[in-house]
């Protein structure tokens, strides 16, 4: 009985946390994915110099056709999934992430743009889990 208390407790804490993310502002996020927009799309395979992010949330890293780095190739690999957590960490400090998800001390990235601000990643991930 006591496994099954911690185990539920565990499982109402993920789900929590999971879901922490789209809290952001969704229609704010919208307006910010701008400063993305360069790079990135969000209509299905319609990519730019980087992936198209249509249905990004949930999605297995590196599993859209597009050339990616070596290094986000190998996370996919890992078994990596763009989860809301993940997307955070990720739009904070890419190589970074690469890094510390891969164990390795250098790792390929395309991806140069990090945004320090918590609000802002809430809000384009709250944007990008609504883009399916």
């Amino acid at each position: 009985m006591r496994f099954l208390i911690v185990l539920f407790a565990s499982l109402a804490m993920t789900v929590a946390a999971g879901s922490a993310y789209s809290a952001g502002d969704a229609a704010r996020g919208k307006k910010q994915f701008s400063r993305c927009k360069a790079c990135h799309a969000v209509k299905a395979g319609k990519n730019k110099i980087g992936p198209s992010l249509h249905a990004i949330v949930g999605r297995k890293a590196a599993d859209a056709k597009y050339k990616y780095s070596k290094g986000l190739k190998a996370a996919g690999e890992k078994g990596l999934v763009w989860t809301e957590a993940n997307l955070m960490e990720y739009l904070e400090g890419p190589t970074k992430f690469l890094k510390k998800y891969l164990g390795a001390k250098k790792v390929s990235n395309k991806m140069k743009n990090k945004f320090k601000k918590k609000s802002l990643r809430e809000n384009i991930i709250a944007y990008l889990a609504t883009v399916k």
